[in-house]
């Protein structure tokens, strides 16, 4: 019979591994929390409908990405691609909206994107979102964007470059995309990828942040969006740049960075690590002001980001998981029951170890202990059997070795 294997695209994640993951997680509801923000959680499956009038539906998400499919009742459904859609839908779905209110929440799950799968891109891959809803000013941009370099940071991740932008809004932006219009019709657009000459018509914005080399000199030229931003926009994007210059916050100000996603306006940012191969993106986010009243709610404001778990626990170094501070060793079997009620007690302490239940060899028992770097391994043998006794031996250089009471 043939052995049943994973589906291609996703992982399966052993101690070693998940334990960065159990950091990375612990570390947001820390930092975060210092920040005012809840943990939220939101289903995996949503209807199809909600990213098609979020996310777009000229995006490479929508039209290429998505997990769909229609359940029993021919009701089209998705796999969520990404956090923010579902935490409007709930938000507007619940009318947590209020007048002068501002929430905050945050999110830890798995998404589902259909990709070529490569390092730090998985079909099932894990994200750490934060969205804040409710506030329009540009302080509330440079918060988040300086708690999501407090959280970076408290991991140990400091080789990153951050990259801003700003998008403009519903009054400017057309005015862009006219120019942008223009440029194009300057071009040969043939020359463009085949995905840039779609977008060129259905997404312009996007084929500035298109990285195939012929596509980036083709349109090396193309307006940029700064130049083209009204006063309002200007005047909030220099007032988030001053915040941060006052912070220390380093960043790269990048005039063709749009992001994949139609719902940004406005501050838009991404960071970026070199040491990870091609998928140099660890997080991103932005300013998305029209979309909760695009979902059905209010004209509330929001802002938020999302971390890729996958990209950041390749650049986590060391081993996360707990650190064992003991190791039981049967090597008289009669004393079983005693050493798992030994163990048991040390673990009531606050003590992490294991028991060896099969009796053993004292040398292999020991070169167990020796790998799992525990600082002491309790030996139960037939003379300490005989006395209810348990001896004690020091796992540091030196090795010493005393007797104690068996106690339990």
């Amino acid at each position: 019979m043939s052995k049943v294997q994973k589906i291609k695209g996703v992982a399966d994640l052993y101690p070693e591994e998940s334990a960065k993951y159990a950091f990375m997680e612990a570390t947001a509801r820390k930092i975060f929390g210092g920040y005012g923000f809840g943990e939220l959680r939101t289903p995996i499956l949503e209807k199809t409908e909600l990213f098609c009038r979020s996310i777009g539906e000229e995006t490479d998400v929508v039209q290429k990405e998505m997990y769909t499919f229609p359940d029993r009742k021919g009701r089209s459904l998705t796999m969520r691609p990404e956090a923010t859609a579902g935490v409007v839908r709930s938000y507007v779905e619940n009318k947590i909206y209020q007048p002068g209110k501002v929430s905050k929440y945050f999110t830890i799950g798995p998404m589902f994107r259909y990709e070529r799968p490569q390092a730090g891109r998985m079909r099932q891959f894990h994200q750490i979102n934060a969205e804040a809803f409710g506030s329009p000013e540009p302080q509330a941009d440079a918060e988040i964007l300086l708690m999501l370099s407090a959280f970076l940071s408290e991991i140990g991740l400091e080789k990153l470059s951050i990259e801003l932008n700003s998008l403009g809004c519903p009054e400017c932006r057309p005015v862009y995309k006219k120019a942008l219009d223009d440029f194009f019709n300057t071009i040969d657009k043939e020359q463009l990828c085949d995905d840039c000459r779609r977008r060129v018509d259905t997404n312009p914005l996007r084929v500035l942040d298109c990285k195939v080399g012929k596509c980036k000199e083709l349109t090396a030229d193309a307006p940029s969006i700064p130049d083209h931003l009204c006063q309002d926009c200007r005047d909030h994007f220099d007032a988030v740049l001053e915040v941060l210059q006052k912070a220390g916050l380093s960043y790269t100000l990048n005039p063709r960075l749009v992001r994949g996603l139609d719902y940004y306006q406005r501050t838009t940012f991404e960071v970026t690590s070199g040491d990870i191969g091609s998928q140099t993106a660890v997080a991103g986010g932005g300013r998305y002001d029209g979309l909760i009243h695009s979902l059905g709610g209010a004209k509330v404001p929001g802002i938020g980001f999302a971390c890729g778990m996958e990209r950041l626990a390749m650049l986590l170094d060391g081993n996360y998981d707990r650190k064992m501070d003991f190791y039981v060793a049967v090597v008289d079997e009669r004393s079983s029951n005693d050493a798992l009620l030994f163990a048991e007690k040390l673990r009531r302490e606050g003590q992490c170890g294991e028991v060896g239940f099969a009796a053993k060899s004292m040398k292999a028992q020991l070169r167990y202990a020796n790998k799992l770097e525990v600082g002491k391994c309790y030996i139960f043998g037939s003379e300490e059997f005989e006395n209810r006794t348990v001896t004690v031996k020091d796992m540091a250089e030196g090795g010493e070795q005393t007797t104690i009471p068996l106690d339990i």
